[in-house]
């Protein structure tokens, strides 16, 4: 445990940002799931809500610094190449 007074403040602050990150974190990794789950099954009714909402939970991730920026870009761009091949795979 720390014995300096600004020390004992770094460590109260980061129990509470890392309460707040997980937050974010956890909210991120379900809806990207969500998404996941409706593209496997081919639900082309739900897929883009889900994906619209997946998108915005990475930005705001990234934009906390939960999540580094390209790993969010990553994972849109992952989910939309999933999502248009489903597209592709059921007009045909």
């Amino acid at each position: 445990m720390a014995n300096i007074k600004s020390a004992e403040k770094r460590a109260r602050q980061t129990i509470v940002r890392h309460a707040r990150n997980r937050w974010y974190r956890s909210r991120y990794r379900t809806f990207v799931k969500r998404a996941r789950h409706y593209i496997a099954e081919g639900d082309q009714e739900n897929a883009p809500d889900a994906i619209r909402r997946a998108a915005q939970a990475l930005d705001r991730a990234a934009q906390r610094n939960v999540i580094h920026r390209n790993k969010a870009s990553r994972l849109k761009s992952r989910i939309m190449v999933a999502f248009n091949k489903m597209k592709l795979k059921v007009a045909a």
